[in-house]
């Protein structure tokens, strides 16, 4: 597993360069092949490349990604290494331990009937090209396992919210900042108060829920205006990021960023954007998590936790889908997208087997 695993690293596969991403997909195609013992389909869309496994129709949909937010070049600040037991390198845990654990688990089978592997190489931008490529996967499958990485201490991913983006765009009307500031229309102070108006829309969907799992948040992100320090701004731009703990919630939102309100005379607002994944939820999961609690009690291993997450994973859009999902079945570590990203090795082996029960079982 851990030769594999570094193979697995040492092919770097920043999401934004196709190329990388390219040879990526043909290391895990090769990888796959051999414990799998048939060939993917690879599925280039957009320039990026995604792999697939079919087995016989379809039940039961193994889902993961092969791309990482680590720039080419970042093996040289982030070596790979194993040391205490614990392996680290660029995308180590998000997500090529979970590839080699799933492809220990499916080999392992006596038999792979009902099995497909779906394996994408732009989950980490938003899954842009393979969207369509997952929804279409999982129709008609009784379940979606998701190899993304595990929540702190191995919990399963049970819960994921919802992710709405958002670009609010604010037209105004330059002037000469010194000789007549008063005949221009200043976008960046309408782009001011939208933002105090998202930032009071947030408030009230907390609902005295200031963090965690059940707050529906709204957070302006990136914000840019004018053109030059003498010159009313003509164009501002907010980029809006929203986590949703429910489909209402995110409707909710939807409808209300909409309908936002201009507060500077002459000033437009134009509004894109919309939900972009929906949240993961409870029921989604619940009947899954029971069967996994089962397989690692006949495993004999430690009992599972669950855990409720704000990022997205395409387990959105399986749970999406109608399709019981459970999410976080990939490797047990930490530090997704940091520094200190690691698996802990002597997990990987169990993860598999446990993977195998749960694919049995269902």
């Amino acid at each position: 597993m851990l030769s594999e695993l570094e193979e697995l690293v040492l092919c770097e596969s920043f999401s934004a360069d196709h190329r990388a991403v390219a040879r990526s997909a043909a290391t895990v195609a090769a990888q796959g092949s051999r414990w799998l013992d048939a060939t993917p389909e690879t599925l280039v869309i957009g320039g990026v490349t995604h792999l697939r496994w079919t087995f016989g129709v379809p039940r039961v949909l193994l889902v993961g990604h092969h791309d990482t937010v680590w720039p080419i070049g970042s093996l040289s600040d982030h070596p790979w290494s194993i040391r205490d037991g614990i392996a680290r390198g660029p995308g180590v845990f998000d997500m090529k331990a979970g590839l080699v654990q799933m492809f220990h688990a499916v080999g392992s089978l006596s038999s792979l009937d009902g099995i497909r592997i779906l394996v994408t190489g732009d989950e980490e931008v938003g899954s842009r090209t393979s969207r369509e490529l997952v929804l279409d996967s999982v129709r008609g499958c009784a379940a979606a396992l998701v190899l993304e990485a595990s929540a702190d201490g191995g919990a399963l991913k049970t819960v994921r919210k919802g992710v709405s983006r958002y670009d609010v765009s604010v037209r105004g009307r330059a002037a000469h900042s010194g000789l007549q500031p008063e005949k221009g229309v200043n976008a960046a102070v309408e782009a001011a108060h939208q933002i105090l108006a998202l930032t009071e829309l947030d408030a009230s969907m907390r609902e005295g829920r200031p963090h965690g799992p059940e707050a529906t948040t709204i957070t302006p992100t990136l914000v840019s205006a004018g053109t030059s320090a003498n010159t009313v701004p003509d164009r501002a731009t907010i980029r809006v990021d929203v986590r949703a703990a429910s489909e209402a919630a995110q409707a909710r939102v939807d409808e209300e960023i909409h309908r936002l309100v201009v507060r500077t005379p002459g000033a437009e607002l134009i509004v894109e954007g919309g939900p972009v994944r929906p949240p993961l939820d409870h029921g989604s999961s619940a009947a899954l998590f029971a069967v996994a609690q089962g397989a690692a009690v006949r495993l004999g291993m430690r009992p599972l936790c669950a855990a409720a997450v704000g990022g997205a994973s395409d387990g959105n859009l399986t749970a999406g889908a109608g399709v019981p999902t459970l999410d976080g079945l990939g490797a047990v570590g930490g530090g997704a997208h940091a520094d200190d990203e690691h698996v802990v090795v002597s997990e990987m082996p169990l993860r598999a087997a446990l993977l195998a029960e749960l694919i049995t079982s269902v």
